[in-house]
């Protein structure tokens, strides 16, 4: 069945989302970087979703989702797909909840995401380009088998989920002037930004995709969800197509005032950078919001910044290679 975006609620599903997962996510800490501030003359705070169980924000949308579902639905197992932090999330609360079913994720997958959604036990499946197709092939086996398919983004219920990063925000500072969060999907975006400009109109919200990946600006700048291919990428966790029927594009359209798209050179410069300075590991699209800043960092100068940091999942091969790069083998 198709949902209608305009009939959603998005502040009420974030408001709903609280209520139902609070108990079981990590509140992941907001620190002030003095290191970016410096840089650019603004207060810059970084929300550590990398700290987040599971490493990566994605287990807010999927434990809303999971929480949710009847005991019938449970037995009968799920299936979802993934580009990585959402299967992982997914796996972790099927090993939680004993729920059976199956991960479908791109050839392309990182090393050490495959990796973390396999440590939890489920079965998974790799099918060949990108993310879109995985999610073609989980949602098509779902409708056949009568099983309930997680959408990564998708789905009122992820969305409001991730959207509670909104509210712990809004716990822990006052007067955020600008957040930069990474985009995907959509679905982060579109709880987070929807939240936040329900409680102050004035945030300015930059979306941030890679220039290798770039699917839901192109489709905004379109007017209408397009096909395009999408390039390797450091940000795979943002990578592929999207659901022409997505209940995201819309509110990213209402919500992302800007965009920010990043060069590999930009993103592989941004994980190195936070590493050195701030002495975090994070992966790509996590670097997408840093290397945004770093590009124009005067453009922030005196204004309270706050950088989604999405994710810590950066495989070891991955970071031999960009240290190689730059001369630090």
């Amino acid at each position: 069945m198709v949902i209608e975006a305009a009939r959603l609620d998005f502040v009420e599903l974030v408001i709903d989302a609280e209520q139902r997962i609070r108990g079981h996510v990590r509140e992941t800490p907001l620190e002030r970087s003095n290191f970016l501030s410096q840089l650019t003359g603004a207060d810059v705070y970084l929300k550590l979703e990398s700290s987040q169980i599971t490493g990566s924000f994605k287990l807010r949308g999927a434990m809303n989702k999971m929480l949710a579902l009847s005991e019938k639905e449970r037995a009968n197992g799920v299936l979802t797909a993934s580009s990585g932090n959402h299967g992982t999330a997914c796996a972790y609360l099927m090993n939680y909840f004993k729920i059976p079913g199956t991960i479908f994720l791109p050839e392309s997958v990182s090393p050490a995401k495959l990796e973390a959604i396999q440590s939890f036990g489920p079965d998974t499946e790799l099918v060949p380009g990108d993310g879109i197709e995985a999610e073609k092939r989980a949602r098509n086996l779902a409708a056949s088998r009568g099983q309930v398919y997680v959408s990564p983004y998708n789905d009122p219920l992820i969305i409001g989920g991730q959207g509670t990063i909104g509210i712990e925000l809004q716990r822990q500072t006052e007067n955020i002037d600008v957040i930069l969060v990474p985009v995907g999907g959509g679905g982060l975006v579109a709880g987070v930004g929807s939240y936040l400009k329900s409680r102050d109109r004035k945030v300015e919200i930059i979306g941030c995709q890679p220039e290798n990946s770039r699917v839901m600006y192109e489709s905004i700048q379109a007017g209408e969800i397009i096909d395009m291919e999408s390039k390797r990428t450091l940000s795979d966790g943002t990578a592929g197509g999207i659901d022409h029927d997505s209940i995201t594009f819309d509110a990213c359209c209402n919500v992302i005032s800007d965009w920010a798209l990043l060069s590999e050179q930009e993103i592989a410069d941004a994980i190195l950078v936070t590493l050195e300075r701030q002495h975090l590991m994070i992966e790509g699209a996590s670097a997408l919001t840093i290397a945004a800043l770093m590009r124009s960092p005067q453009r922030f100068a005196g204004q309270t910044v706050v950088l989604l940091l999405t994710g810590s999942k950066l495989g070891l091969e991955t970071l031999r290679n960009l240290l190689a790069a730059t001369g630090h083998d």
